[in-house]
């Protein structure tokens, strides 16, 4: 049995000719940036998340990026992120000018352990960015909790997690302000880049929309110094059209997960996902860990099975941020699971069947 680590066909097939008529109607209508297409995603994105506010943009990184904008961060200022992440989150913080200060995560959930937090704070520190990493929910109240004792802010990355939540709140309404992907890829995905930064706080949604269109409010006159980073009218009709499908897609990922959790147990020294009490899980990935990685990998790859890496190099150890001089061995949990990680096939749309053949293939490896 062939199964692609990714399949858009069972997702993509049904919504076709929905979609094309949503690019139709943009076409005809002859309004191609920040029209009603992004007005109206943007609302209906909010009602979906409980947020207040939605800010459509042109990617996750830059919803990231003018998040932080907003609430002023300085160069000097230190921010806490994971040190084990997607480099994005990372990125933002550079953008900025602020001192990145990496946080091991978790070893049982791979999410910013708020046990170790407060370790790392200084007098510099102004903010928080956990990562609700592979789709399940940071604990976001214990982390909310050291943010309001020391005054900090916290911006969610929430790219992998669309409705995910932590005792009953959505994932990217916790923080100050909030950035999402709609990367084809995500749970959420558009047809090219997208992304948007959600908020509860009126001020900051002014502030962002301002940001995101050459700080500017009224056409031609710039209040401040913005960027371009305006979510396109294709991709927010696409996206209009794949969200009211969200809450059924989640399911059918949540039913293949459990159908892995069942057929992998007791395997070899395999490390299945594990979900923190208080946290649910979308499993925008499902990502098992062993110390024989490269060679299980290789396996299921003759065998017509795809897997990914997510992510082979931390980013302490990338050589874009060769220059802080974090050796090998600065976080030895992140690098751990960078060694150990492997994503298996993950889409809805996928069968028992399909899950049952990676996991007999998987099954034949530790033999």
């Amino acid at each position: 049995m062939t199964v692609p680590f990714l399949s858009f066909s069972p997702q993509h097939d049904p919504i076709r000719e929905e979609v094309l008529a949503a690019i139709a109607n943009v076409y005809d209508k002859q309004w191609y940036v920040l029209g009603e297409q992004v007005k109206s995603f943007e609302a209906e994105y909010s009602a979906f998340s409980q947020v207040a506010h939605t800010i459509g943009v042109a990617n996750g990184l830059d919803a990231l990026h003018l998040a932080l904008l907003a609430l002023d961060v300085q160069p000097g200022d230190e921010v806490i992120v994971p040190s084990n992440t997607y480099i994005a989150t990372w990125l933002a913080v550079s953008y900025v000018g602020g001192v990145i200060v990496p946080v091991e995560p978790d070893p049982y959930t791979y999410n910013l352990d708020p046990a170790r937090i407060e370790a790392a704070l200084t007098p510099r520190t102004k903010g928080i960015m956990p990562v609700h990493l592979y789709g399940q929910a940071c604990a976001m109240g214990p982390i909310m909790a050291i943010a309001r004792k020391h005054g900090l802010w916290v911006v969610e990355d929430n790219a992998q997690a669309q409705g995910a939540a932590w005792e009953g709140g959505f994932t990217g309404t916790f923080g100050n302000a909030n950035g999402t992907s709609f990367y084809p890829g995500k749970n959420l995905g558009a047809l090219g880049d997208a992304g948007a930064v959600t908020t509860n706080d009126d001020a900051l949604d002014a502030k962002i929309r301002t940001l995101r269109n050459y700080g500017s409010q009224q056409k031609y006159y710039n209040e401040v110094i913005g960027q371009n980073s305006r979510l396109d009218e294709l991709q927010a009709a696409v996206l209009r059209v794949k969200l009211p499908h969200l809450s059924a897609w989640t399911a059918q990922r949540r039913q293949v997960a459990a159908w892995y959790d069942q057929h992998l147990a007791g395997l070899g020294d395999l490390i299945l996902p594990a979900v923190a009490p208080g946290a649910t899980h979308v499993y925008h990935l499902y990502v098992i860990r062993t110390a024989r990685r490269e060679a299980l990998q290789q396996h299921l790859t003759t065998q017509g099975l795809g897997t990914l890496i997510h992510y082979p190099v931390p980013p302490h150890r990338q050589q874009a941020y060769a220059h802080l001089g974090m050796a090998a061995g600065a976080f030895p949990i992140a690098e751990e699971i960078a060694d150990t990680a492997l994503s298996l096939p993950m889409w809805p749309g996928m069968t028992e069947a399909h899950v049952a053949g990676v996991a007999d293939a998987v099954r034949s490896f530790f033999g």
